[in-house]
């Protein structure tokens, strides 16, 4: 099983859709909040060149943004 990492923000509505699309699809994750998880939003931005969410690492294939089709290919 791929090893998968969400971050997130709590404002942000395309976290919260994409963590519902992968909860619907039984896909476990850990969720990163980087409004309070400064390693994590140095990560994303470093990762993703800008402070936006959400990010998705697939075994180190990083999508940024809901991307359905990306999410389900890697």
């Amino acid at each position: 099983m791929a090893m998968i990492t969400v971050y997130s923000s709590p404002t942000c509505g395309y976290c919260h859709m994409l963590k519902e699309y992968l909860k619907g699809k039984g896909v476990s994750f850990t969720e990163k909040d980087i409004s309070v998880d400064r390693e994590a939003m140095d990560w994303v931005a470093n990762s993703v060149g800008q402070l936006a969410t959400p990010v998705t690492d697939i075994d180190g294939t990083v999508i940024l943004g809901f991307d359905r089709e990306r999410i389900d290919l890697a």
